[in-house]
């Protein structure tokens, strides 16, 4: 019989930065991820991290910023389960490449994309491990306000994603 041991991973976010972690299926993973990334969004400064699951079972890398790249290896190397992919970004947000990222042939799924504190839940069978979710920033306080909601649209005005 296999054991199983549930952890709780600390991720860490360099400054202005976000986080997308999710799940992939083959090799050529961070290739793809890094074409979508550069021509989503050619700004952006990125670092990827995907962990192999087979063969070697390295973690494969790549990125146009060595902070976000090595963070991203950390990251991956923390996470530890096989076909998990970790992208940290700046110059850009989330919202400008998850579209085409969930269109990558070989992308399985987006657990979070976030600048929130993040907390990766692994299962840990030993000889494998599995990513069975992301806790994403903080639990709600209440429901929004009269007040709430004109902040929520004003920002969102203020910084160009509402007319």
């Amino acid at each position: 019989m296999t054991s199983l041991k549930l952890e709780v991973v600390d991720i860490e976010i360099p400054e202005g930065a976000n986080i997308i972690i999710g799940k992939s299926h083959f090799i050529k993973t961070v290739e793809d991820i890094y074409e979508v990334l550069v021509t989503s969004c050619p700004s952006l400064k990125f670092g990827i991290g995907f962990c192999e699951a087979s063969g070697k079972r390295l973690v494969r890398h790549d990125g146009n910023d060595e902070e976000l790249r090595q963070a991203a290896i950390k990251a991956c190397l923390k996470i530890g389960a096989g076909h998990v992919f970790v992208i940290y970004i700046k110059g850009g947000w989330p919202i400008n490449v998850l579209n085409a990222l969930k269109n990558v042939q070989e992308v399985v799924s987006v657990e979070a994309a976030t600048a929130n504190p993040v907390k990766v839940i692994v299962a840990d069978l030993g000889e494998q491990r599995a990513l069975l979710g992301v806790a994403d920033g903080f639990k709600p306080l209440g429901v929004e306000s009269e007040e709430d909601i004109r902040e929520r649209k004003e920002f969102l005005r203020k910084i160009g994603y509402k007319r």
